[in-house]
């Protein structure tokens, strides 16, 4: 499974920093990349359940591939949904069920300082994401 275009820039922007400070710092900017949501949207509805911070998720499925927009009132939590989202961005259903994300922040260095509430946030999102793909 190959990488969306924006997915392999990540990997090679967050790969070519050596420390924790410098990818937090990137992790940062990469949240201000997060399209905002309107009010509307910053719904109840649309809020992901298991998170600890309040995250929002949108979806929309557009010739058979899926786009997603989220946010969260945590500035490192949005740094990794913009993150998850670039990875995500326009697969198709089959390919987002099979997306391991562990692996995917392991690869960018990050697996080891997602502490066990953010994965399971994370791992929340991810299985709204399929639950919205699922219901269509």
């Amino acid at each position: 499974m190959s990488l969306p275009a924006p997915a392999a820039e990540a990997l090679q922007a967050f790969t070519a920093l050596l420390g924790w400070e410098q990818r937090a710092r990137l992790l940062m900017q990469w949240g201000e990349r997060l399209e905002p949501l309107s009010e509307a949207e910053l719904s109840d509805e649309q809020r992901v359940q298991g998170c600890e911070s309040n995250v929002w998720l949108v979806a929309d499925s557009r010739d058979g591939r899926w786009h997603f927009r989220a946010y969260s009132d945590a500035r490192l939590l949005r740094g990794l949904l913009a993150l998850l989202l670039v990875r995500v961005e326009g697969l198709p259903a089959n390919e987002l069920a099979a997306i391991d994300l562990p692996d995917w922040f392991g690869q960018l260095g990050l697996g080891r300082q997602l502490s066990p509430s953010r994965s399971n946030g994370l791992n929340a999102v991810l299985k709204r994401m399929q639950e919205l793909i699922g219901s269509v």
